[in-house]
């Protein structure tokens, strides 16, 4: 697939990385739409409760994980996602939602035609000086953009452990509650001089979790993009880390089990 993730979120990235990346996301849209994580319905109400309407754009939408939760609250939904193979995905499981392909560079939508723009764990990947301006083109007066984060609750010890274990490449700053707000607390600024069309930030995390066993856990670990990038050694190496830690835990060992997450959300207006 041409151009994989830095054509699924435009970032712009040097050659050599952008071609690592070629087919990161697409590859697994199917284990991606199976393994990752909804969003805590108290989170996604929290992003839109300043909205002025309810029409709301899910921007690099995927599969469709937040654009799901988004159907269940009564948003009007349009999702956008440039990846082909992550579109079909998100068309598949939720047939009746308007899914167009764009980017967040480049939003095939009118000016001032949504009231909030969400973004499920993408919007660290926009370029926000090219994005910045596009969602606030299509975003209402007074109009909302939030993006949203699952993040493992690191503060149980074996999630913590869990985390040392992985490595920053399969849990990394953005994925855990102790450093999720710094990582993320300037994501809606463009990293240029270009001036930012949007107001203060506001942060909040709302609990969460998921029903895992220790191997549906590496299936999901094994769909972000750090692991995805790896050779085949690198990534089978840490797969089997992240494996025997969970088997050694009485916790993860045997059957399902409860996976601490928090869902910690970026809201931002548009000036």
């Amino acid at each position: 697939m041409a151009d994989g993730l830095w054509r699924r979120y435009g970032y712009r990235v040097d050659q050599d990385e952008r071609l690592l990346h070629a087919s990161s996301f697409g590859a697994a849209a199917v284990a991606y739409a199976e393994h990752r994580p909804d969003y805590a319905q108290a989170a996604v109400r929290w992003a839109l409760k300043c909205a002025p309407g309810p029409r709301v754009l899910d921007l690099g939408a995927g599969t469709g994980k937040l654009t799901a939760t988004l159907v269940a609250l009564g948003a009007e939904v349009i999702a956008v996602e440039p990846d082909p193979a992550m579109l079909t995905e998100l068309r598949r499981s939720l047939p009746a939602v308007r899914a167009l392909p764009g980017s967040a560079e480049a939003i095939p939508l009118p000016d001032a035609y949504v009231d909030a723009v969400l973004a499920g764990n993408a919007m660290h990947w926009f370029d926000m000086a090219v994005a910045g301006p596009e969602i606030a083109r299509v975003l209402a007066p007074s109009g909302i953009l939030a993006g949203l984060w699952n993040v493992m609750d690191d503060r149980v010890e074996w999630v913590a452990g869990l985390a040392r274990v992985s490595g920053s490449a399969a849990i990394g700053p953005r994925d855990t509650p102790t450093s999720w707000r710094a990582e993320t607390a300037d994501a809606h600024l463009p990293k240029t001089g270009v001036a930012t069309r949007f107001g203060s930030p506001e942060q909040a995390e709302f609990p969460h979790g998921q029903r895992r066993t220790a191997d549906s856990l590496v299936a999901t670990i094994a769909t972000r993009a750090g692991v995805l990038v790896m050779s085949e050694q690198e990534q089978e190496a840490t797969l089997g880390r992240i494996r025997a830690f969970l088997a050694s835990r009485p916790e993860t060992a045997r059957g399902e089990f409860a996976l601490p997450m928090l869902t910690g959300v970026l809201r931002v207006r548009r000036l």
